[in-house]
């Protein structure tokens, strides 16, 4: 089974998927829980360390890329093919889905499309805190093109980090937070051409339905193809 969440930013929001896999019987390797961006499991010296937290896990994890990853790092993974997409393998049962692939997985097709501007950058340090390849270039919005006509624009689920500059206006938090930033035009057109029954979004660090199929996540878990409610 497909399970989707918020942001973990490496162990620092870590404590949620122990008390999902405490409170959910049943759970292997072949479940998963998607990370909707902020992964942070990859992460300057201590990524090692890290990731061995997630890999105890009794599921696999599967993450979209948010801004607040090291990028110089994860370009050392290599890219190969997974399930009708281009991932990175981090460990076994760690994998990143990388910008403008469609997956399929238990038979559905789920389009992954990370990435984001941050907000607080100017408070960090260039390739240290902080990378340009954090934000979806022209190259990731041709190879979400060329995927996309492959599957007539027409997929189950959409996995971000951000959110459409629409649903922006809907969100439940600060107004500061609700500066449009360039992925939010960006992902608009996603919106607007693409047919699906359910997309999920992190980084605004709320858990709440917009309306009955888009979900912003932060710390709930919630099944795949459904909402919080």
């Amino acid at each position: 089974m497909i399970y989707v969440t918020g942001d973990t930013h490496g162990l620092y929001d870590f404590e949620k998927l122990i008390s999902f896999s405490c409170e959910t019987r049943g759970l292997s390797k072949s479940d998963y829980v998607i990370v909707c961006g902020d992964f942070g499991g990859v992460w300057g010296a201590d990524t090692e360390k890290t990731l061995d937290f997630f890999e105890a896990l009794p599921f696999g994890i599967l993450f979209a890329d948010g801004n607040h990853e090291d990028y110089g790092r994860m370009a050392g993974y290599d890219m190969t093919e997974w399930n009708g997409g281009k991932v990175q393998i981090i460990r076994p049962d760690i994998i990143h889905l990388m910008r403008g692939q469609v997956y399929t997985l238990c038979e559905r097709k789920i389009f992954v499309f990370g990435g984001a501007e941050s907000h607080d950058k100017e408070y960090r340090i260039p390739g240290l805190s902080w990378w340009r390849e954090e934000l979806p270039d022209a190259a990731d919005i041709a190879e979400a093109h060329r995927n996309l006509d492959l599957h007539g624009w027409n997929v189950d689920y959409v996995i971000t980090h951000s959110c459409d500059s629409y649903t922006l206006e809907k969100l439940p938090v600060d107004a500061d937070r609700k500066t449009e930033m360039r992925e939010s035009t960006i992902l608009c057109e996603f919106e607007n051409r693409l047919t699906y029954n359910h997309w999920y979004f992190g980084h605004y660090h709320a858990d709440c339905d917009i309306n009955q199929n888009k979900t912003l996540l932060y710390n709930r878990v919630v099944p795949l193809g459904c909402g919080i409610k």
